[in-house]
């Protein structure tokens, strides 16, 4: 368990780096913010598989510890704050009428 567990640290620390250097203005989050949601997601996924494949198939808990250090890094991504944009919305309260139904007097 002591090699699996180096090998979860590392694959969180990779998973985090990566998402950092690839898509820097996405994760407006302090770094250390988002390499640690890395590196709890994947010794927290490593784990669980481990525990799940009784310890019988370590290249399934490493690819469990990915998976899992991947989709709760996403979790932070911030898309519409990247490059500036202002979040879009969906609605136009201040259009004539939007709000109100007019009857007929």
């Amino acid at each position: 368990m002591l090699v699996e567990s180096i090998a979860f640290v590392l694959v969180g620390l990779v998973t985090g780096g990566a998402a950092l250097l690839a898509l820097p203005s996405y994760f407006r989050a302090a770094r250390a913010l988002t390499l640690g949601t890395a590196l709890a997601g994947a010794l927290l996924g490593g784990a669980v598989a481990h525990f799940c494949a009784d310890g019988r198939y370590p290249a399934v808990a490493v690819a469990a510890s990915a998976l899992a250090s991947g989709v709760l890094t996403s979790l932070l991504a911030r898309p519409d704050l990247a490059a500036g944009q202002a979040p879009a919305h969906r609605h136009h309260p201040h259009r004539a009428g939007a709000h109100r139904r007019h009857r007929p007097a």
